[in-house]
């Protein structure tokens, strides 16, 4: 039996075509993401970035006047979560959003900005825009979780721009 070179050129060109249109329609792929935070759904840029020297990615934690425990308690997870960073750590900065005067003399000081939820972290890029959030619950435990999840998310960004 001889299989001809045209039709054969013409079935390795067809099934690859077939299959992928299949696996498309009938939805055969992985619809989830993997990144813990949740991606903004309109683009924030923090105003007063560029004074002082960014590096490559920044934890902000959004502290208004007007929030009080919740940025309490989220502020000091701050020191917890720059420790758990290990050799990152010259690699990312922490700031805090803030109008007020001395909330902390450990890190960063910038304007508050308006369009981010109070007492939330979140994950700033070294020109200063806003990608992911990660929202404050009142349970500890999934307070920890959501930080984890921050800090997973850092290490393969960091990752990624080392590989690049």
């Amino acid at each position: 039996m001889k299989i001809n070179p045209l039709s054969l050129f013409v079935l390795c060109c067809f099934v690859p075509l077939a299959l992928a249109y299949a696996a498309l329609k009938l939805e055969w792929l992985p619809s989830g993401s993997s990144n813990h935070g949740e991606l903004l759904s309109e683009e924030v840029k923090l105003a007063d970035w560029q004074q002082g020297d960014p590096k490559q990615w920044t934890i902000a934690l959004n502290y208004p006047k007007e929030c009080s425990e919740v940025c309490a308690n989220q502020l000091a997870s701050l020191d917890n979560l720059y420790v758990a960073l290990g050799k990152n750590q010259q690699k990312v900065d922490v700031a805090v959003l803030t109008n007020q005067q001395q909330v902390s003399a450990n890190w960063r000081q910038l304007a508050v900005s308006p369009e981010l939820k109070a007492g939330d972290l979140y994950l700033v890029d070294h020109m200063g825009l806003v990608v992911l959030h990660y929202p404050y619950t009142a349970e500890p435990e999934q307070n920890r979780l959501i930080q984890k999840g921050l800090l997973k998310d850092l290490k393969k960004l960091l990752n990624y721009a080392r590989s690049s």
